[in-house]
């Protein structure tokens, strides 16, 4: 959202919920005004260093990819129109972040589970499975991620404090086939944002050494 009136309309950015066995969609979860900024990180997977040096150039898996932004989430636009978003008149955007907090917790009913299987002495307490996050920031970047942290500031409320706009942290952590193997749904989200890459680094049109004020290499 920017203040030119020619400016071209931004698809949005956020998180998509899926079942992790059939893909089916569960949620979807739109940052409203996504963050000017995105920043990503990677620690490489390699060969631990050798005594003897010997393998300087193996790497032992896809790199750890981590990714950091800032959203907004502003109910401003709805109130304007009350008919048609009463939703955003009772309860502000606590809805859309709702969404976002219970990605952390297991469900009511898991927790009941856990607990009736605790009370009946189960030596293996099942873990509660989420449904499997993507993070989609434009259609080059659809990635399977976990949500690593999340922190809201929340900054404008209604007459009766219900939140109308916030702003949202997140921290990702996007996951490969180190960590979900390749049969799983996740794992062949992860070769296709890996093939992607791959694609448009093919694009590049790279340079040339006398870019560097040389004619060849020694």
């Amino acid at each position: 959202m920017t203040g030119f009136p020619r400016s071209p309309l931004l698809n949005r950015a956020g998180l998509v919920l899926i079942d992790p066995e059939g893909g089916a969609v569960e949620r979807i979860i739109t940052l409203q005004y996504a963050s000017e900024t995105l920043q990503r990180s990677f620690e490489i997977q390699a060969i631990a260093d050798e005594p003897d040096r010997s393998q300087p150039l193996r790497l032992t898996g896809p790199a750890v990819e981590t990714i950091t932004l800032e959203a907004e989430l502003d109910a401003t636009d709805q109130l304007e129109f009350p008919d048609q978003n009463e939703d955003a008149v009772e309860v502000g955007i606590f809805p859309e972040l709702a969404a976002l907090e219970t990605m952390l917790h297991p469900t009511t009913a898991q927790l009941g589970r856990q607990n009736e299987q605790s009370a009946a002495g189960s030596f293996e307490i099942t873990p509660a499975e989420t449904p499997l996050a993507l993070f989609v920031w434009s259609k080059n970047r659809i990635a399977p991620v976990r949500v690593t942290s999340l922190s809201i500031t929340e900054e404008f409320f209604d007459p009766t404090l219900n939140p109308i706009r916030a702003k949202v942290s997140l921290g990702l952590r996007v996951l490969s086939v180190d960590d979900l193997g390749f049969r799983h749904r996740g794992g062949g989200l992860f070769m296709a944002y890996l093939q992607a890459k791959e694609q448009l680094a093919g694009r590049d049109q790279g340079g040339a050494l006398s870019a560097f004020g040389i004619g060849g290499l020694p």
